[in-house]
C-alpha cells in the first residue's frame, strides 16, 4: 500500500493571509501611479545625498574661501559660493540633513498625537468627543502663521525646538479625519461581533479599529512631511527658526534675500529643493491615497 502524503499544517490565519493580499494589492496599484513613484525617488534621492552628506560633499560646508565670495556656478562650486565663499552645494546637502529631519520628525509626532485624539474622540463619543473635538476647532481658529511665530520665539531656535511648533500646531488635521472614519467603523458588524464575544475597549481599538483606519493616517503621514518642510523653510525665512552657521533651506533662503539680483544661485537652489521635495511628497500622498481606497481614482 502507498503511503499517503499529509500537507504540512500552516500556522498562518486565514485574517493574515487577506491582510497580506490587501497590501500587496495596494503596493501594485501604487506602483502604477507613476507621478508618485517620481516622486518617491526624489525623495530617496535627497535623504540619500543628506545622509551621505559628510561623505560626498566636496567641501566643509563652514569652510570659508575668501577668494570666491559670491562665485557663480563653476566645476569648483557646482551651485557658486555665497557672500562668505560657502560652497552653496555643500550647504544644501547639509542643510537637506536638518530639513528633512524635521518634516519627518514632526510628521511623524503630529500624526501620532492626532491619530491617538481621533480614535479616543471617535470610539468613546460623548464627553470625550466634545471636549477634544472643542480642543480641535479652538486650535484651528488661530491664525497658524501668527502662533507658529510666537512659539518658535517661546521655545527658541534648535532642531527640536522647531520640531516641537510643528507638532503642536499640526495634528488638528489628522485627529479629525481619523475621528470620521472612525465613528463610520465603530457601528460596523465586525466591531459589533467583538464587543460580543468580550473583546475589551483597547483590544476593539488596537486590533480591529486602527488598521481599519490607517488609509487617512497614511495618507496624512505622507503630506504632512511636505508641509512641515515648508513650515520649517517659512520659520527659518523669517529668523526664528534654525539659525546659522547651521544650515537649513529655509535660512539659505533667508540670507539670500539681500543679494537676489546680484547673486540670484543663493535663492534659486534651496528654492528648487524646497519646491520639489514639497511637490515630491505631495504627489507620494496622492498616490497612497488611490493605492489604499481605489474609489478615490479619478
Amino acid at each position: 500500500m502507498g503511503q499517503t502524503r499529509t500537507q504540512p499544517l500552516s500556522l498562518r490565519s486565514p485574517h493574515s493571509a487577506i491582510v497580506e493580499g490587501v497590501w500587496r494589492l495596494t503596493g501594485r496599484r501604487f506602483l502604477r501611479h507613476r507621478l508618485a513613484i517620481a516622486g518617491t525617488l526624489v525623495v530617496l534621492l535627497f535623504a540619500g545625498a543628506a545622509a551621505l552628506a559628510p561623505w560626498i560633499a566636496p567641501h566643509s560646508y563652514s569652510a570659508i574661501d575668501l577668494d570666491r565670495l559670491f562665485g557663480p556656478p563653476s566645476p569648483l562650486h557646482w551651485f557658486g559660493s555665497d557672500e562668505l565663499g560657502h560652497d552653496v552645494f555643500t550647504r544644501i546637502l547639509y542643510a537637506g540633513r536638518v530639513s528633512l529631519t524635521v518634516g519627518f520628525v514632526a510628521s511623524a509626532v503630529s500624526v501620532a498625537v492626532g491619530t491617538m485624539v481621533g480614535l479616543v474622540a471617535g470610539y468613546f463619543g460623548g464627553w470625550w468627543d466634545r471636549s477634544l473635538m472643542r480642543v480641535v476647532d479652538m486650535l484651528l481658529a488661530l491664525p497658524a502663521l501668527a502662533l507658529m511665530f510666537v512659539l518658535a520665539r517661546v521655545l527658541g531656535t534648535g532642531i527640536w525646538s522647531i520640531v516641537a511648533v510643528l507638532a503642536v500646531l499640526g495634528w488638528m488635521g489628522t485627529a479629525r479625519l481619523v475621528r470620521a472614519e472612525i465613528l463610520r467603523l465603530r457601528g460596523l458588524e465586525f466591531v459589533e461581533a467583538a464587543r460580543c464575544v468580550g473583546a475589551s475597549d483597547a483590544r476593539i481599538i488596537v486590533r480591529h479599529l486602527l488598521p481599519n483606519a490607517l488609509a487617512p493616517v497614511i495618507v496624512s503621514a505622507s503630506l504632512q512631511v511636505g508641509a512641515a518642510i515648508l513650515a520649517e523653510s517659512t520659520i527659518s525665512y523669517f529668523g526664528l527658526g534654525i539659525q546659522p552657521p547651521v544650515p537649513s533651506w529655509g535660512n539659505m533662503l533667508q540670507n539670500a534675500q539681500a543679494y537676489l539680483w546680484t547673486a540670484p544661485w543663493l535663492a534659486i537652489y534651496p528654492g528648487i529643493f524646497i519646491f520639489v521635495t514639497v511637490l515630491s511628497f505631495n504627489f507620494i500622498g496622492d498616490g497612497l491615497r488611490d493605492a489604499l481606497d481605489p474609489r478615490q481614482r479619478r
